[in-house]
């Protein structure tokens, strides 16, 4: 069997064990998705049709990656279901939704749609979104969820126990409401409602349980309560689900993840078969000791040991700098004499725990000339994409009130704040002639695509969608700034162009869909045009890997993060996540931090953080005859 070859012992078993429940603990850099794309593609040589597989990732980017390597080594052929756990949200309630009400053609509120629906709640409420801003309402409504708690049942735990919990038991029924009248569901809705399908219709869940034969899903450290629970309903009958995680990369509890998943997945499942991929391909041997180090420290874990071939490669850079300007100013200087020597800008990263910290980052990078990119501010959420995402949105359904209040002003068209006012109150007969007019000409367009959309392939519809809102005149004869935000705007139809398949009503749909479900990573490489170093929190690094990776602020009380609650700390989860960061990088690793950083317009004096003590002294060769509040050098 040729797809074996250059398989270590460990990723044959993983491959070859195709029957049964079976958990995969992969270290970073361990092969991981090779080993997930070979097994499927051994599961369809042996005989499974390709349409009996699932693959559930958490990012649509490598739901793409893992798509390309399976239609690369099938040359084309039938291609598994590859998607996200949102993705397969979306499949089941498309398939089964309407016996719970749901649309047969939905649209999907992405975080910032939630967020504006919320704090429309809140000003209803007459409670200020400083007070309580609109994302921490969404982030605990979002996690009792992902818990498997309704609104009703939230507000009998925890309606009297705080303001903040009063405030969240009232905002989120009025915030479904929301939701439901514009047709639409939430992130979590994809997750919670084919759970509760399943869960609550014996006929449907047989239904469900026949659908796949075999079922693989990655990252499952990072599995909330209720996405576990949907892996095992579609398991449930042939058993055999495949799950690969790594315990030492659960970062995003504060998002609902549970790492009992993973941890308690033996219990779960009796006959479970587990396989321990530990080898790292990825990284220098002095990289993987000390990553070892650092995570062997925590005790909420399975016992892995993470094993290299590579060479030892160079020692890690630890740098004491006066303030974070100075910590900054030498990060660049490093970058610009790691490019001149050869290194490609794409092939670096300089990592923080904070957004606050790119600032000063961006501010030396500018003064050094370093071409760098933001991950962060994402292609879909540049306000003239969303301007057509909305469009296309009111044209699939007219009666949709957010998407029309931002379409009936864009471009402008005479039709200000105090008609529109009339119109979603429903006394449209208060309009005066010119008014009536100037909506009518709007409706007419609206309607004229919503025709349109019924047969129109998707990237056809957005370049339609373009032209008739008037955009595409408006942005014309702006300039420069326009003209690049008309570019943008037609980048959807390039976009879109995936889903030309699919025509009408249902590309459009699956189109909108992977527009809301995308996440940060997806946009890392949305501009090939943009090119340079990439900044961005640890967080958002997760699944990546540089040749040259800085992990910056180094600092007690940022890194481990204290925050704003001492008490719920969570020190092991702190320590994973700069496990994370430290095994992004392939040769070079530098660590950074300030003696002194301005936070919040206050200078604080900090110590270095506590988990450099975590790797050993014998590593650590500290330069001498050097002030402490000098910058400053040392070798790891």
């Amino acid at each position: 069997m040729q797809h074996l070859d250059g398989l270590n012992h460990a990723q044959k078993e993983a491959v070859l064990a195709t029957e049964g429940p079976i958990s995969v603990l992969a270290g970073a850099g361990s092969g991981k998705t090779r080993v997930l794309t070979t097994r499927i593609y051994h599961l369809i040589k042996s005989g499974v049709p390709a349409d009996r597989i699932l693959a559930v990732t958490f990012t649509n980017k490598a739901a793409r990656e893992m798509r390309e390597r399976l239609s690369h080594q099938l040359s084309g052929g039938t291609l598994p279901l590859v998607v996200t756990f949102h993705g397969l949200g979306r499949e089941l309630l498309e398939r089964y939704g309407t016996r719970i009400g749901v649309p047969r053609y939905f649209s999907i509120f992405d975080r910032d749609d939630s967020k504006s629906a919320i704090k429309r709640v809140l000003k209803e409420m007459d409670i200020d979104s400083k007070e309580l801003s609109p994302g921490y309402v969404l982030s605990r409504i979002s996690k009792e969820k992902g818990e498997g708690r309704t609104a009703d049942m939230f507000r009998e735990k925890h309606g009297r126990t705080s303001f903040q919990a009063r405030v969240v038991a009232d905002v989120w029924p009025k915030y479904e409401e929301i939701v439901r009248k514009e047709k639409a569901l939430d992130f979590d809705d994809l997750i919670s409602l084919p759970v509760r399908l399943l869960a609550e219709h014996d006929d449907i869940r047989a239904q469900a349980e026949q659908l796949f034969s075999y079922i693989h899903v990655d990252e499952y450290q990072d599995t909330n309560k209720l996405q576990g629970r949907l892996a095992g309903y579609l398991a449930a009958v042939h058993k055999n689900l495949f799950v690969v995680g790594d315990i030492d990369q659960t970062i995003y509890t504060w998002r609902g993840a549970t790492i009992e998943n993973l941890l308690e997945f033996e219990e779960r499942y009796p006959s479970a078969q587990t396989i321990v991929l530990a080898h790292n391909y990825r990284s220098t041997k002095t990289i993987v000791t000390a990553a070892n180090q650092i995570i062997e420290k925590n005790q909420n874990r399975k016992d892995k040991h993470a094993v290299t071939d590579n060479e030892d490669g160079e020692q890690i850079r630890l740098h004491l700098a006066r303030n974070a300007e100075a910590e900054a100013r030498w990060v660049a200087r490093e970058i610009r004499t790691a490019l001149r020597a050869g290194t490609s800008a794409e092939e670096i990263a300089v990592l923080f725990r904070t957004n606050f910290q790119s600032r000063t980052l961006e501010e030396a990078f500018l003064s050094e000339g370093i071409p760098y990119k933001v991950l962060g501010t994402r292609f879909l959420d540049r306000k003239e994409v969303k301007d057509v995402l909305a469009w296309v949105r009111l044209a699939l359904e007219p009666t949709r009130e957010a998407d029309f209040m931002r379409a009936v002003q864009t471009p402008p068209r005479g039709i200000g704040k105090v008609t529109i006012g009339k119109l979603l109150s429903g006394n449209r007969e208060a309009l005066r002639p010119a008014e009536l007019a100037k909506v009518s000409a709007f409706e007419e367009v609206v309607q004229g695509l919503h025709e349109a959309s019924k047969t129109a392939i998707p990237s056809a519809f957005i370049k339609l969608v373009i032209e008739k809102s008037g955009m595409a005149t408006a942005l014309a004869q702006g300039g420069d700034e326009d003209q690049e935000r008309l570019e943008n705007a037609k980048e959807l139809a390039s976009l879109a162009s995936r889903f030309d398949s699919l025509s009408g009503e249902e590309g459009l749909s699956a189109f909108l869909a992977e527009s809301a479900l995308a996440g940060d990573q997806d946009e890392i490489d949305r501009d090939p045009a943009k090119t340079g170093v990439t900044l961005m929190t640890v967080h958002a690094a997760k699944g990546l890997e540089f040749d040259t990776v800085f992990v910056t602020g180094l600092e007690e009380g940022l890194f481990p993060h204290q925050g704003y609650d001492e008490e719920k700390r969570d020190e092991e989860e702190e320590r994973r996540l700069f496990y994370v960061a430290v095994t992004r990088a392939k040769r070079r690793l530098a660590l950074t931090m300030a003696h002194v950083r301005r936070i919040y317009g206050t200078d604080f004096a900090s110590e270095p953080s506590s988990f450099i003590q975590d790797i050993d002294e014998g590593l650590i060769a500290f330069s001498e005859g050097e002030d402490f509040y000098a910058e400053r050098t040392i070798y790891i």
